[in-house]
């Protein structure tokens, strides 16, 4: 019994424990499955030159080590994006995930063949595709379609692009893009519909985009490029409503593409809407301790005036940039236009409110290729940590448009690190820059001319410019180096120009001149139609007798200037510039003033004090009219006892009343046997009214111009040695009517006139006909 019982109790013992032990390794077993389960692994398969940890890095578990769907889905996103893979795959069994990547070959070099009008510069900042980059064939397709674009941009819709890929072994690869350019596909016509208070010519002169014409070589002007038909779109609607149409819009743009004419013909639809003149202009502020009044100065527009969309934003601009100095930077200036179509009156509140205080984390410029970050940046009013202000960046982008270094701009802003910062984001292209030029012609006062120009407005991309020019004639001889360097001195533009000069006796004048110097110049905007220039001049100068001549028969007052020989002309100057002219190549609506002043004696051998003035107003009369009325005057005086010299003095000629020779009229030495040279004076005035016209028959893009005009001036005011002299120094007005017509050619203005003297003095030299280079 003993033993049974002894037994019996050992094995409900172990029955015992087998109870208990058995959820124990139940449980212990199904927390080892589960640790298992959870803590996943990641396995990388196919990969040579990318180590295995790097891929692993891309996909994030969770805490508990396990790898949702999630979670491989943006690890297989993130590789792709590296460009490094050619193909990822994903799989999963067993708590093995197994990661299969294909890597991309390495990109050893990128180039192109077979372009010759888009250069490999400016293809290569167009691909994505970059040496020892991964090779991606959905990159290199996308890098196909971004090279037709950069050819559409230069009027090529024809181009064909193959991308070959060349094994180099080693897994390395060039990659090159085959270019076929195919003939040029240019603007074939331009048109304008719904436009009554404008003639196609004048809109027409308003835009960039033009009508393929003979000079389209040049110009460019026919090139299809979208960026600039939207461009010309913005430049039509503000051209109407800086001239009273507060309610123009360019509603649409059609381009249609011309299989007949392989070219483009574009449309622009415009609604002018009723033109407004200014009614009530308010100033409303809602900022705490802000007093209005003090910004009521700043206001541009007068109420009865014509609608100008431009003065309200230069008011705004104004107006936000005296906030910012005064102590108010994140206030914002809003105008708000209250339209009274019965009355067409448009008045303005110029609404100012407390913006929220948002600041300006980073300015990210990309696109830049080859102008530099520093250029860019410098056209800003703030910087990073400053205020945001949409009214300065709206400035900024307009101020980068107009530097003409680029072919596009635009400026976006996104979130930043905090809801109060702001990263703005400068996308720019660039654009050649770079100007050569070789011309030849025939004047009738520099005989036959051979001209060579080279220069460029953004030279390595600083800013700066540079430029060389020759000049070669059968009377006239120079060179002339300059160099300016904009806000080098903060806002202001210093620049070094080196000149020289030589001019032979020709049938209008026994004598010559030589002149040779250097001029540093400092230019300063004033306000946005103000500028000043200031400059200081060292040159030498001498009166040349030409060869064979008998000094006995050359005027006393001319043989005394060459007798002179050389002199140093040291002299301080400047001329400030004021203009609202709404087209500076071909103006029809404003008014442009330049006052110059020049102090001599500074040193150097000569003392003198010169003033000129040259004001010129023009009006549109109708769509392709405009009417211009010009006034000029000034006057040189010598002092600390010392004359004027011959050279400095003014001489009546064409640029003053046409019709006359060069020199042709003023003070005018006639003694018997002598050369009847003139002399020089030391006051002149002139005056001009002309009518200027398109040519009927003739496109606009041709650049040619017809005028009218009537001229009247004098020069007077002989103040040379006297004696044994006997100079006709009356002050008898010359006056002349006449026509002519003005060629905008590549080359600069080239201008025939022909006018007929109705009033001069006996002894002065007439010519009807003139031939001359440059703007009258």
């Amino acid at each position: 019994m003993t033993a049974d019982n002894s037994g019996r109790t050992g094995r409900r013992g172990l029955d015992a424990v087998r109870k208990h032990l058995l959820p124990v390794a139940v449980l212990v077993l199904i927390s080892a499955i589960s640790a298992h389960a959870a803590t996943e692994t990641v396995a990388v398969l196919g990969n040579r030159r990318i180590d295995a940890d790097t891929v692993r890095a891309y996909f994030h578990a969770d805490a508990n080590g396990h790898y949702d769907a999630a979670a491989l889905d943006s690890g297989l996103k993130s590789l792709v994006a590296t460009g490094l893979f050619e193909d990822v795959r994903i799989d999963r069994a067993d708590g093995r995930i197994a990661v299969r990547v294909s890597e991309a070959k390495v990109l050893d070099r990128v180039a192109f063949e077979g372009n010759k009008k888009v250069k490999d510069a400016e293809l290569s900042a167009a691909v994505q595709s970059k040496p020892r980059a991964g090779l991606q064939r959905a990159t290199v397709q996308g890098d196909v379609a971004r090279i037709i674009e950069a050819y559409h941009r230069v009027g090529r819709d024809d181009v064909r692009v193959v991308p070959e890929i060349i094994d180099r072994g080693n897994e390395r690869v060039d990659l090159v893009f085959t270019i076929t350019e195919g003939k040029k596909t240019p603007v074939r016509s331009v048109r304008f519909i719904g436009n009554h208070a404008y003639g196609a010519r004048q809109l027409q002169a308003v835009i960039k985009t033009s009508a393929t014409h003979l000079l389209s070589f040049v110009t460019g002007g026919d090139v299809y490029d979208p960026d600039r038909i939207n461009a010309d779109r913005e430049q039509l609607r503000q051209y109407y409503r800086n001239h009273g149409y507060a309610d123009a819009e360019v509603t649409s743009v059609n381009v249609d593409y011309d299989r007949a004419t392989s070219g483009f013909d574009v449309t622009f639809a415009i609604e002018e809407g009723p033109p407004y003149r200014f009614g009530a202009i308010e100033l409303s502020c809602n900022v705490p301790e802000l007093n209005c009044e003090r910004l009521r100065s700043l206001l541009l527009a007068q109420e009865g005036d014509v609608f100008d969309d431009g003065k309200l934003v230069k008011t705004t601009e104004a107006v936000t940039a005296e906030l910012g100095r005064i102590g108010f930077p994140f206030a914002q200036v809003e105008p708000v236009i209250l339209r009274n179509p019965t009355a067409h009156l448009a008045g303005v509140r110029f609404q100012v409110d407390q913006g929220r205080r948002t600041y300006v984390e980073r300015i990210e410029i990309h696109g830049n290729s080859r102008t530099r970050d520093d250029v860019v940046r410098r056209e800003f009013d703030f910087s990073e940590g400053d205020a945001y202000n949409k009214t300065l960046i709206d400035r900024a982008e307009r101020r980068l448009r107009n530097l003409n270094y680029f072919k596009t701009v635009k400026i976006s802003s996104t979130q930043g690190s905090s809801r109060d910062r702001v990263v703005l984001d400068v996308e720019v292209v660039d654009q050649a820059t770079g100007d050569f030029n070789v011309s030849g012609g025939y004047s009738n006062t520099d005989g036959l001319l051979a001209e060579v120009k080279i220069g460029d407005r953004n030279v390595l991309g600083t800013g700066n410019t540079a430029q060389a020019a020759f000049t070669y004639g059968q009377f006239a001889r120079g060179a002339n180096l300059s160099f300016t360097s904009p806000y080098a001195l903060g806002r202001t533009t210093p620049g070094i120009e080196l000149f020289a000069r030589q001019s032979a006796a020709t049938t209008f004048q026994a004598f010559g001149s030589n002149t040779y110097g250097a001029a540093l110049t400092l230019g300063m905007p004033v306000s946005e139609q103000t500028a000043i220039l200031w400059r200081y001049s060292l040159y030498d100068q001498n009166v040349v007798l030409s060869p064979g001549t008998n000094p006995a028969a050359v005027s006393p007052a001319v043989r005394q200037a060459a007798a002179a020989g050389r002199q140093l002309v040291s002299q301080l100057g400047h001329t400030v510039t004021y203009s609202t002219l709404d087209n500076n190549k071909i103006p029809t609506n404003g008014i442009r003033s330049q006052l110059s002043q020049d102090l001599a004696g500074l040193g150097g051998d000569v003392r003198f004090l010169r003033t000129t003035e040259d004001v010129r107003y023009y009006r549109s009369i109708n769509n392709d009219l405009t009417g211009m009325v010009r006034a000029q005057g000034g006057y040189i005086t010598g002092w600390g006892g010392r004359q004027a010299p011959l050279l400095n003095s003014f001489f009546g000629g064409p640029t003053m009343v046409r019709g006359f020779a060069p020199g042709g009229f003023g003070p005018r030495d006639l003694t018997a046997g002598s050369t009847r040279d003139n002399v020089g004076g030391s006051v002149y005035w002139a005056t001009t009214a002309e009518l200027q016209s398109n040519i009927p028959g003739l496109p606009q893009e041709y650049g040619l111009r017809a005028s009218a005009f009537v001229d009247a001036g004098t020069v007077f005011g002989y103040r040379g040695p006297t004696q044994n002299l006997q100079v006709a120094n009356k002050n008898v007005i010359r006056s002349s009517v006449g026509v002519g017509m003005t060629w905008a050619s590549p080359f600069g203005p080239l201008t025939v006139d022909y006018a007929v003297p109705l009033s001069k003095a006996a002894y002065d030299v007439v010519q009807p006909l003139r031939f001359s280079a440059g703007g009258f």
